[in-house]
């Protein structure tokens, strides 16, 4: 395997399948299966969600709610896509445990650093919710700060196209494809690949990402086991 320890990043329209809102079952089953699969050659997999299938802080915030309000709205959506996808994962004989930055002890473990690691140690899949647990802040900039405390060898963001392009592949069709990008290049020109403090937390703390259409079944495990997929984000000199 490339890696021992990742971060696999999981926004909610991930689980909200095509129309991305709401739990799509058949996207969870998916994901889960990819997840397992990776998981059953000894990879140690925390996984950090989103909630925008749901709820999103900086849109209700623009409808009139205030902004660390809607934020932790957004945080209370992350934590039901966390219990959805530890359910359908132990229903396929992953064990898993839910480690929240906001505080729900009758559903969640809260986080804390060392436990985490010990829950990857003993093999099982530790999926984070409640984002940072502090408003302004996306669970992309969660996904960078959870993989330096837990010592994650790479942060795998888990999307629907096929890696990074200079423009939206979606409107632009001769938008640029980049395979390898440096962090700071991504700074420079406000890629839409994570948000800034997020890929700034990640260049400093020298953890890699690498962006994947995680819709190409296959895709996670080749990742791991060292083939090129998507576009990786180095973090420069």
């Amino acid at each position: 395997m490339r890696w021992k320890r990742i971060i696999l990043k999981l926004s909610g329209e991930t689980l909200g399948g095509e129309g991305g809102f709401g739990l799509n079952v058949e996207a969870m089953h998916y994901i889960a299966s990819e997840v397992k699969e990776v998981h059953d050659l000894g990879c140690q997999i925390a996984i950090v969600i989103g909630g925008g299938n749901f709820i999103r802080g900086d849109k209700l915030s623009q409808i009139g709610i205030e902004r660390a309000t809607a934020d932790y709205m957004g945080m209370l959506g992350t934590m039901i896509n966390a219990l959805a996808l530890q359910s359908i994962l132990e229903q396929i004989g992953v064990f898993t445990r839910v480690l929240s930055a906001v505080t729900a002890i009758e559903i969640a473990e809260p986080f804390i650093r060392r436990r985490a690691i010990r829950h990857l140690e003993k093999g099982r899949i530790v999926i984070f919710a409640g984002g940072t647990g502090n408003p302004y802040f996306t669970t992309d900039t969660a996904a960078a700060l959870r993989a330096s405390e837990i010592g994650a060898e790479v942060i795998l963001k888990a999307t629907n196209v096929d890696g990074i392009y200079e423009a939206d592949p979606k409107k632009n069709k001769d938008a640029k494809f980049r395979e390898e990008i440096d962090a700071e290049e991504v700074l420079q020109k406000e890629l839409r690949v994570m948000d800034l403090t997020a890929i700034t937390l990640a260049m400093e703390n020298k953890v890699p990402v690498i962006v994947f259409n995680v819709f190409t079944k296959g895709n996670l495990k080749r990742l791991i086991m060292g083939e090129k997929i998507g576009s990786e984000v180095r973090n420069g000199k």
